[in-house]
């Protein structure tokens, strides 16, 4: 299985994942806090409906997933660097920014 590595980068820390994990289910499991304080009350559970897990990308852009459709209305007014970490399947290494 190979493994691809996170790092988020204002927690200063790095988890390694297996290639295909889910971006919000990896930060979840480590601890790594990406909702605001209204994220935090008003989250879908990672069903991609409320878009509150948002993210920047930093590096590595090319080693996620493709943005979804619901990733390209939701985000139309942001860069195209930020993605809903509950959409975003992790292939290669990457730096995240958290609560951009």
């Amino acid at each position: 299985m190979e493994m691809s590595a996170i790092k988020f980068i204002k927690e200063d820390k790095e988890i390694i994942v297996a290639q295909g994990s889910n971006l919000r289910e990896k930060a979840l499991q480590n601890q790594i806090d990406i909702y605001t304080f209204k994220g935090k009350l008003m989250n879908c559970g990672g069903i991609g409906q409320c878009a509150l897990c948002k993210v920047e990308i930093v590096e590595g852009m090319d080693n996620l997933s493709p943005r979804t459709d619901f990733e390209n209305r939701k985000l139309a007014k942001k860069p195209l660097n930020y993605r809903l970490a509950c959409q975003t399947l992790v292939n290669g290494e990457v730096s995240v920014n958290t609560k951009p």
